[in-house]
């Protein structure tokens, strides 16, 4: 059975098929704008947070302008693609649990970075409201070291 968001009309807005839908498509848009900072956070709240739990130390980016300037500096040191490999959809519309891969290099050492990613997304209003990602902090500590 499919349930439906009503307006104040009592008319169907949105499935919960349509909302995790358009959650996917923005999470694949971010996605694949890395690299390219504004096209990445064009798809965040003004609000949204970013958190690394594994970071040395744990890093969490709360607000669009602050995610904006992390991840500017990060990729200064980080070159990288990523490949969705899996999306897990939850109970919950407007949270997926995103698997990827990232491929590229480290500008600092000039050696390659290769990770797997687990990345718990919750959205609001077809934008990412926050990002927690999981990744291997050894594999990066490694491609950092000189």
């Amino acid at each position: 059975m499919e349930f439906f968001t009503r307006n104040a009309h009592d008319q169907p807005m949105t499935t919960a098929a349509e909302i995790r839908a358009r959650n996917i498509a923005t999470l694949r848009r971010a996605l694949a704008a890395v690299g390219n900072v504004a096209a990445q956070t064009a798809e965040y709240t003004e609000d949204a947070f970013l958190e690394f739990p594994y970071a040395s130390p744990p890093v969490r980016v709360d607000g669009r302008r602050r995610i904006c300037e992390y991840l500017t500096a990060a990729l200064t040191v980080f070159e990288m693609r990523l490949t969705v490999t899996r999306i897990h959809e939850t109970t919950e519309p407007d949270t997926l649990i995103a698997e990827f891969t990232s491929e590229g290099r480290v500008t600092t050492t000039g050696k390659p970075y290769a990770n797997t990613y687990i990345s718990v997304v919750t959205f609001r209003d077809g934008l990412i409201a926050g990002q927690r990602e999981f990744y291997n902090p050894t594999v990066a500590a490694e491609a950092l070291a000189p």
